[in-house]
């Protein structure tokens, strides 16, 4: 077969979004290309341009989002043919995100850095209608701009419709989602309204409301922010210790960070099962975590372990780790990062290597100055660390006597293969008994070993470490492998 010029394609426009719309957004539902609209306007709050945010979902399936921010730009950029608001939705890394260097710029710390945001919108719907109330670039004033598009390709081009006045300001986006590009055409609206509700919280003073078909609108506008919120979090839980709230930015360009970059959180500790962490990066939602976190556990768990230290509060040769006094606290953490690198298009997790320094540096100090003005809060964190430790110390002594005995402790069920090279052994976990029949019939004997296990095993990485070897399947898992689970 020949292989030449003529079988190289090259994708165009939006053309890729819609061929692969999964490397581009969740396909599940049409949600996350909603929340692109949204965090644009979030981004104009987050400047501080903007202290509204409207988000209607209609009864036919389409949703409009609305802010009273600056406007998209309507004029054309330099070496441009097409108007600033077409480009934001026709043309991937198109956008006014990119320059972090520029202290004036107008969207230093924001999530939309890849530069694909709303074109994604505008590619996986069947129209897209966008209202522009902004000034004019000729400088007449403040118009109001009309653009309409249909499949992702302009179907009403840039037209300015009338004056307005120069206190009327804004942009208005409704999106006609297209159901052949995901798996269900309907708008998740408990995700929409946690994603809302996190915008007020993570801005105190932004309104922003919800309306939904035949309901009244709802509205949420905080002014206590995070410590708010996490105090709804954990409403029904015991705690141990008050909510510490706080907030650290870079007043100046100095340890290799740049100024406003840091963080607002709330934090507190549980007796019980913490709930999961809820996380931030530019008003983003990080849902799977990633570098801030991870640097934010790390400060909490250099803050506490000074603390204990200067107090004597560690008991001898005894050896903390960070999930020993992280592993119970409860937390809502909104990071501001110059320039964010996300994993994918969706921007769930934070891979920014600095990220992890800047959020180990931003919370240590004003921790440890909290737990030095709050001992008994400090107290109480130690005694859980210490707990959490000792369970630690006892499951792994549990599984070294297991592993030191010999053959006589294998499973009952494991069929164990007759080589002792571990490095060819392979040992095969199985559903139950009758598969492990039919494998054993199967197997070879020298090296390959057999393990039936019964029922779902358990998600270790959901239960705190003292619990994991009370279930008999990671038990014997463990011991039929020689290994600590989380060791």
């Amino acid at each position: 077969m020949s292989y030449s010029a003529e079988q190289f394609t090259v994708l165009k426009g939006l053309e890729p979004v819609k061929l692969r719309p999964g490397m581009y957004t969740r396909t599940t539902c049409p949600t996350h290309v909603i929340q692109e609209v949204i965090d644009n306007a979030a981004d104009e709050a987050l400047a501080g341009q903007a202290t509204r945010i409207d988000v209607t979902v209609c009864e036919e399936g389409s949703v409009i989002v609305e802010d009273n921010g600056r406007g998209i730009p309507v004029g054309i950029p330099p070496g441009e043919s097409r108007p600033a608001a077409e480009l934001a939705f026709t043309t991937l890394h198109a956008g006014g995100k990119f320059d972090k260097t520029d202290v004036e710029s107008a969207y230093r710390f924001s999530g939309g850095l890849h530069g694909v945001g709303v074109a994604v919108t505008n590619a996986l719907s069947q129209r897209v209608e966008v209202e522009i109330k902004t000034r004019d670039p000729q400088g007449s004033g403040n118009g109001r701009y009309r653009l309409v598009f249909t499949q992702g390709e302009v179907s009403e081009a840039l037209t300015r419709l009338e004056d307005c006045g120069p206190r009327t300001h804004g942009t208005r986006v409704q999106v006609w989602p297209d159901g052949q590009y995901f798996d269900s055409a309907k708008i998740n609206i408990r995700e929409l309204t946690h994603l809302l509700r996190a915008k007020a919280i993570l801005l105190p003073g932004l309104q922003v409301s919800l309306t939904l078909p035949d309901q009244e609108p709802v509205v949420w506008k905080y002014s206590e922010g995070l410590a708010e919120y996490l105090a709804e979090i954990v409403a029904d839980l015991e705690l141990a210790t008050p909510i510490f709230a706080g907030t650290s930015y870079q007043d100046g360009d100095s340890n290799g960070f740049a100024k406003g970059e840091g963080a607002g959180w709330a934090l507190c500790w549980i007796n019980g099962a913490a709930p999961n962490p809820e996380t931030y990066v530019n008003l983003i939602p990080t849902l799977d975590g990633g570098t801030h976190e991870s640097g934010f556990r790390a400060g909490v768990f250099e803050a506490v372990r000074s603390f204990m230290e200067h107090h004597s509060l560690v008991p001898a040769k005894l050896k903390l780790v960070q999930d020993d006094v992280t592993g119970k606290m409860a937390l809502v953490l909104s990071a501001r990062v110059l320039d964010p690198q996300f994993q994918g298009q969706t921007k769930d997790k934070l891979t920014s290597r600095d990220a992890h320094k800047l959020m180990a540096q931003t919370v240590r100090d004003p921790l440890e100055l909290w737990l030095n003005s709050h001992p008994g809060a400090g107290k109480a964190i130690a005694d859980l660390a210490i707990q959490n430790a000792q369970a630690r110390t006892r499951a792994a002594q549990k599984i070294e006597r297991k592993k030191g005995s010999g053959l006589a402790t294998l499973p009952g069920k494991l069929t164990d293969c007759e080589s002792e090279d571990i490095q060819r052994n392979e040992l095969f976990l199985v559903e139950g008994d009758s598969a492990g029949g039919s494998a054993k019939a199967a197997r070879d004997k020298e090296y390959q070993a057999l393990l039936p296990l019964r029922g779902k095993v358990l998600n270790t990485w959901e239960v705190d470490a003292d619990q994991i070897f009370k279930n008999q399947e990671v038990h014997n898992m463990a011991v039929a492998l020689g290994i600590e689970a989380h060791g």
